[in-house]
């Protein structure tokens, strides 16, 4: 017979009160999980839909989509669709309402930071689709006619798949290009159109860039650089020569019977619309269209990721405007030599004449002032004894294609993927040849520490701590052209060090007389920026401000407004960008005070990564200093 077990009443009540402890320690666990699984699920699905929804932008953000969970996708160019803005809509709102479900303090300190700024994104996002019409993909300084060939050109082979991929994009392109058209003629009814003036020199561009003539004769870009990119995989056997031969002719039969003809075909609607009633002459700015100002002040927070009003931005500008020129009256009065220096241009002759060497001394004297890059077993490493030694990924410049250069930037460097930050491109626009300091800041700016330095830090800075997806989502052009802007004038102090190694003090003196120079002409351009898009100036105010400078040509005047009333927030994009991160390093200054060093500033805005301003300043204010006792 089983001996009976008794409980007293005080042993049954530990054993309910355990019971309840753990249920609650169970149940709590969950509930705090729950968010984090909720956050997580929500920002793949996000990530996924927006990778697959555009082929182009998927290759160029991963290398290797199956390892982010993309298996199964069919290539496809984002054509426009007349009904898109509905549908954004209700996506955006969807995704608010799923994340105000989710509470951001029950979440890691990183994809808290995701989440805040996932938000704040999307309900901007929100207010610009009230004013779709307004944008303009066929802007002809960053349209689509001209950015679309430059993507294509460097769109990387790794496997049969892309080359498959691309032929697919080839296919598409007269759906694209036509629905850009329809978009152009729905701003026209509703009268938001490109002036004929934008309107020809789009049209002037789809004439140039993709010709029947060098199509028939093999030679344009997308030829050779298709067959350069299938070669390379011919012999590192990843196809076979038949293959090869295959895919050569199908890219050559899709530019000849589906790309030139879209092109033709745009051309020919874009000429049509020209002497439409309703199109205006030249350009002009926001201000002067239905709410216009509104439509202008959320385009500066997309555009530059600062939340600062615009009366607050103009007074920025205004003070930074007196400091640039006192500054160079300053150093002009004390050197009177510099105007005959300066007008000779020995000053621009520096002791590094090549985009390789520059580069070089670039990544050498940049060394004390930057953290190295992230280590990677992949990229070649350096046998260097410095704080920031590092494994460097390989740069490659090259020139614009000659078809290109009328229309492209100065130079541009083309964003790695996320999971390949080996191979590095640079272009350089030689339709201007650039001088030695032109050359060496342009580098900066592009290179290093400039946007390759910024982009392959933070991929691999992303990837080795497992960085929420949904970051990749988020564009802050404050941040990026921000940064790049801001260390090219550190560049002008490196090639100003770099002459006064070489003895050149009064070469030297003119470098830093051309860095203030070109902070002041930028400073002007992001000012009248302002004044055309938000205050509704015209080409005689334009021309009026820029006198009080010094420029007193009329027909610059009016490129400079046609430029700036077509590209709106585009210089302020740059500046204002420089501008917050000067406003946050005096912050780091206040906070870290004699434990500040550019250095760890530097770390912590790389770390930190692409964000608005806002979400910057909040995180610096609770970063303590690395180098306190």
């Amino acid at each position: 017979m089983k001996k009976r077990i008794s409980i007293s009443p005080r042993q049954l009540l530990l054993y309910v009160i355990i019971f309840i402890v753990f249920t609650v320690l169970i149940l709590a666990l969950f509930l705090y999980r729950k968010d984090e699984k909720q956050f997580t699920r929500l920002t793949h699905d996000l990530f996924v839909e927006e990778m697959t929804g555009n082929t182009l932008n998927m290759h160029y953000t991963l290398a290797n989509p199956k390892a982010f969970g993309i298996h199964d996708y069919q290539p496809v160019l984002p054509a426009y669709n007349p009904n898109g803005r509905t549908a954004s809509d209700k996506a955006i709102n969807t995704t608010l309402a799923e994340l105000s479900d989710i509470r951001p303090g029950k979440l890691s300190k990183s994809d808290a930071y995701t989440y805040e700024l996932l938000t704040r994104s999307l309900e901007n996002s929100k207010k610009l689709n009230n004013y779709t019409l307004y944008q303009m993909p066929l802007a002809p300084s960053s349209g689509m006619q001209s950015q679309l060939p430059i993507l294509l050109a460097e769109y990387t082979f790794r496997n049969a798949r892309d080359i498959e991929d691309y032929l697919a994009l080839l296919n598409q392109t007269d759906e694209y290009f036509a629905s850009l058209l329809t978009f152009e003629q729905e701003k026209l009814a509703s009268g938001t159109s490109m002036s004929t003036y934008s309107l020809r020199q789009a049209k002037e561009q789809c004439d140039t860039i993709v010709t029947k003539e060098e199509l028939q004769e093999g030679t344009h870009f997308l030829q050779t650089t298709f067959s350069e990119r299938i070669t390379a995989l011919i012999n590192n056997g990843t196809i076979s020569k038949q293959a090869a031969e295959e895919y050569l002719a199908e890219n050559n039969r899709l530019l000849l019977e589906v790309v030139q003809p879209a092109y033709e075909a745009l051309a020919d609607g874009l000429f049509l619309m020209e002497d439409e009633s309703g199109v205006s002459p030249f350009p002009t700015g926001l201000a002067a269209k239905p709410e216009g100002q509104e439509y202008y002040q959320y385009l500066l927070i997309s555009e530059t990721g600062s939340y600062r009003p615009v009366s607050e931005v103009k007074a920025l500008l205004e003070e930074r405007l007196k400091q640039e020129y006192n500054y160079i009256m300053e150093l002009a009065t004390q050197n009177p030599e510099l105007s005959m220096l300066v007008e000779s241009q020995t000053y621009t002759v520096l002791p590094c004449d090549d985009a390789a060497t520059m580069l070089s001394d670039l990544q050498n004297r940049m060394q004390p002032d930057f953290p190295g890059l992230p280590d990677t077993s992949s990229a070649k490493t350096t046998a260097d004894n410095s704080k920031n030694t590092t494994s460097l990924p390989n740069v490659t410049v090259k020139p614009v294609s000659a078809s290109l250069q009328e229309f492209c930037a100065p130079a541009f460097y083309l964003t790695a993927p996320l999971d390949d930050t080996d191979n590095n491109v640079i272009y350089i626009n030689e339709k201007s040849p650039l001088s030695d300091l032109e050359l060496y800041t342009t580098l900066a700016h592009e290179g290093y520490p400039g946007h390759l330095y910024q982009t392959v830090f933070n991929n691999r800075d992303f990837m080795e701590l497992e960085t929420n997806k949904a970051r990749q989502l988020l564009w802050y052009g404050g941040y990026l052209e921000g940064w790049a802007l801001y260390v090219e004038f550190y560049g002008y102090d490196y090639a100003t060090r770099l002459l006064e190694e070489a003895g050149r003090t009064e070469d030297a003196l003119c470098v830093q007389l051309e860095k203030h120079n070109r902070s002041l002409l930028l400073c002007i351009y992001s000012m009248l920026d302002i004044m055309i898009h938000y205050e509704n100036a015209s080409v005689e105010d334009v021309a009026a401000f820029l006198a009080d400078f010094g420029i007193n040509s009329p027909s610059a005047a009016r490129a400079v407004y046609c430029y700036i009333a077509d590209e709106p927030c585009n210089y302020l994009k740059y500046y204002l960008g420089y501008l917050e991160f000067l406003e946050l390093k005096e912050t780091a200054k206040t906070l870290w005070q004699e434990n500040y060093c550019d250095y760890d500033f530097h770390s912590f805005v790389l770390e930190a990564g692409p964000s608005d301003f806002t979400a910057l300043t909040q995180l610096l204010n609770n970063t303590p200093a690395r180098r306190a006792d």
